[in-house]
């Protein structure tokens, strides 16, 4: 269930959850995603992010409308990247972006939604 992420210091609890799981199991995004976040906030529409939230736990799913049109976050195990999906989880991917992915080409990304 979609939780609005409406401060900063919920937004650092997501963030916390999302550096331990990449720390331990998705190294190829662990620094993309400290970008991301900063993107994401950069970009963002005056709608909250969202989060996905299970038994009370943040997961590493977010939302986020960027110039009116919502997208949505997430880890790809199969590709060990980070999706960014057009509306929901089951979007077309827009962008695939991992720790190879340079800072410049992520404003870019950015720069375009």
């Amino acid at each position: 269930m979609p939780t609005p992420v409406r401060d900063v210091d919920l937004l650092q609890r997501y963030l916390e959850g999302v550096m331990i799981r990449a720390d331990h199991h998705a190294g190829s995004v662990n620094e993309i995603a400290l970008a991301i976040t900063g993107a994401i906030v950069w970009r963002k529409d005056a709608d909250p992010i969202e989060v996905m939230a299970h038994d009370g736990d943040m997961k590493n799913v977010l939302w986020v409308k960027i110039s009116g049109q919502r997208y949505a976050f997430s880890y790809n195990h199969k590709s060990g990247a980070i999706e960014i999906r057009q509306g929901t989880t089951r979007g077309a991917v827009l962008h695939s972006l991992t720790n190879a992915t340079p800072l410049s080409e992520l404003r870019r990304i950015f720069q375009s939604l």
